[in-house]
C-alpha cells in the first residue's frame, strides 16, 4: 500500500491541482499546510512580510481547503511551524512514500523546499510540479529560461502562436472514510498569527473572503450573472466599486483558483455569450502574469536587487519622512494619497493606482524602489512574488519596460478620476 503527502503552498484548491491529482493516485493520502512563522516576521525594510489583510484572507482560504478536502476524506494537518520542522516527522509517522509539492524557484521558497528535502528519510521521493502557469514551461516556444524575451509583446505573440493551454485536472477521487484520521491540529486564528481581528472597510473595492468556493462564486458573478466580462477592457482601469475588474488576483495569488480554470471559463463564455476584445483582454492579463513568472525564473535573485534585471544604477534615496508620507497618504499629490490610503485601510489597490503610486515613489520621489515593493508585499491581499517585484522593476526603470516611462499622476487623475469620486471617497474624514 502506498501513502503520499500533499504539501500545500500557493495551490490551495482541490480543483485543477496537479500535485493533488498525482498524490491522490496513492492508496492513502494526507495533506499539510504550514503557516510558516518566517512569513510573519519583519523584513529588512521594517515591514511585516504578511500583514493582517492577506493573513485573514489566507486563514479563510485554508479553512475552506480543510472543508473541501474533508469531503474527499483527506485529512489536512495545519501547523504554525516551519515545514522542515514538521514534514520529516509526518513522513516517519505515516511511513510516507512520496511528498508532492508545487514547485517554487524564488529564493526563500526554494530554500524551504530544499530544507525539507535535506531532512526527508532515505527513500522518500519529493515530487515538484510546475502548476502556477497558464502556459506550462514544457509548452512554451523557448528552449530555456535564458531565451525568455526581455519584452512582453515578443513573449506574448510567440506563446499565442505556438503554445496552447492545457486542460484542467479533474477532481481527485473520494478516498475511503478510513483515510480520515484525527490530525489534532486546527487552523490558527488571526490573533495567534499576531493580529487583532478587524472588519472590512465599507469603502473597499475588494470586500470578499478567501477560499476556493468564494473564487468560483466570483467567476459565477463576474462572468455569468452580470456578464461584466464582456466589458472588462473598457472598465479595467476603474477605481471604485467591486466590478470594474475581475478581482480574481487574490485567489490566483494563493492558488485558490488556477489560471487554467479562468482561461477555460473565458473560452466557454466566448462560445456561449460573447467573444470580443474585452474577453481577450483578461487572457492578455493572465499572459502578463505568466510573463513575470518566467522573468523571475530567468533572472533569479536579480529581481530583488536594487539594480534590477537591467543592472542599472540610479541615485536612489531612503528618506524616512518621505517614506512615511507616501505610506500614510500625506504627499503633495492627492491622487497618490487616495490610493495609498485605500491600500492602508483595505489591503487593496487598483491596477491603475499601483502603477501611479509606484512611478511616483521611484521616479518622482526617487526612493529605493525595493522599499515600495516590500511595502506592497506586506499589505496587498493579492501579493504574488513574481508579479509584485516584476511590476515594481517595470515601473522603476530597472525591469521590462522598454520605454522607461514616468506616469504623470496629475494627468492620470484627470483621465481616470475626473469627478474626484475616488479621491473624495478616500480623502474625506470618516467616522467609521
Amino acid at each position: 500500500m502506498t501513502t503520499s503527502l500533499i504539501w500545500f503552498g500557493n495551490n490551495l484548491r482541490v480543483h485543477d491541482n496537479e500535485a493533488l491529482h498525482l498524490a491522490a493516485k496513492a492508496n492513502r493520502l494526507i495533506a499539510l499546510y504550514c503557516f510558516d512563522p518566517r512569513q510573519f516576521e519583519t523584513d529588512k525594510f521594517g515591514f511585516k512580510k504578511t500583514e493582517r489583510f492577506r493573513a485573514k484572507f489566507l486563514l479563510e482560504t485554508v479553512q475552506q481547503l480543510h472543508e473541501n478536502l474533508k469531503a474527499l476524506n483527506i485529512t489536512l494537518y495545519v501547523y504554525q511551524e516551519k515545514p522542515e520542522d514538521v514534514i520529516p516527522d509526518l513522513v516517519r509517522q505515516f511511513i510516507i512514500d512520496a511528498v508532492f509539492v508545487q514547485n517554487e524557484w524564488t529564493s526563500e521558497e526554494k530554500q524551504t523546499v530544499q530544507n525539507v528535502q535535506n531532512l526527508l528519510p532515505k527513500g522518500t521521493v519529493l515530487h515538484k510540479t510546475f502548476d502556477q502557469f497558464l502556459f506550462h514551461p514544457d509548452d512554451i516556444p523557448f528552449a530555456s529560461p535564458a531565451q525568455i524575451p526581455s519584452i512582453f509583446t515578443l513573449f506574448r505573440k510567440k506563446c499565442e502562436k505556438y503554445s496552447s493551454v492545457r486542460q484542467c485536472f479533474t477532481l481527485p477521487k473520494v478516498f475511503p472514510i478510513e483515510n480520515q484520521v484525527d490530525p489534532n491540529t486546527k487552523v490558527p486564528t488571526l490573533e495567534s498569527l499576531g493580529f487583532l481581528d478587524f472588519k472590512t472597510d465599507y469603502r473597499s473595492a475588494f470586500p470578499y473572503k478567501g477560499g476556493e468556493e468564494n473564487a468560483r462564486m466570483r467567476i459565477q458573478h463576474y462572468f455569468w450573472d452580470t456578464k461584466k466580462l464582456a466589458y472588462y477592457k473598457k472598465t479595467r482601469n476603474g477605481l471604485t466599486g467591486t466590478d470594474y475588474s475581475s478581482k480574481l488576483s487574490p485567489w490566483l495569488a494563493n492558488g485558490s483558483i488556477s489560471a487554467r480554470t479562468i482561461y477555460w471559463e473565458i473560452r466557454r463564455f466566448e462560445k456561449e455569450i460573447k467573444k470580443n476584445q474585452d474577453t481577450y483582454w483578461l487572457v492578455f492579463e493572465l499572459i502578463w502574469r505568466d510573463y513575470f513568472k518566467y522573468i523571475s525564473l530567468k533572472h533569479g535573485n536579480d529581481i530583488f536587487k536594487l539594480e534590477g534585471i537591467l543592472h542599472k544604477k540610479y541615485d536612489w534615496h531612503t528618506i524616512q519622512d518621505v517614506k512615511m508620507a507616501w505610506i500614510n497618504g500625506e504627499t503633495n499629490d492627492d491622487f497618490v494619497n487616495a490610493n495609498m490610503i485605500e491600500l492602508k485601510q483595505t489591503g487593496w489597490m487598483s491596477n491603475r493606482g499601483r502603477q501611479n503610486v509606484a512611478s511616483f515613489w521611484s521616479k518622482h520621489l526617487q526612493q529605493d524602489w525595493r522599499i515600495g515593493a516590500a511595502y506592497f508585499e506586506s499589505m496587498l491581499i493579492d501579493y504574488d512574488v513574481h508579479s509584485n517585484w516584476g511590476n515594481w522593476m517595470y515601473n522603476s526603470g530597472v525591469g521590462n519596460d522598454p520605454r522607461n516611462r514616468t506616469f504623470n499622476t496629475k494627468r492620470q487623475a484627470d483621465m481616470y478620476d475626473p469627478n474626484k469620486k475616488f479621491r473624495s471617497l478616500w480623502l474625506q474624514p470618516t467616522l467609521f
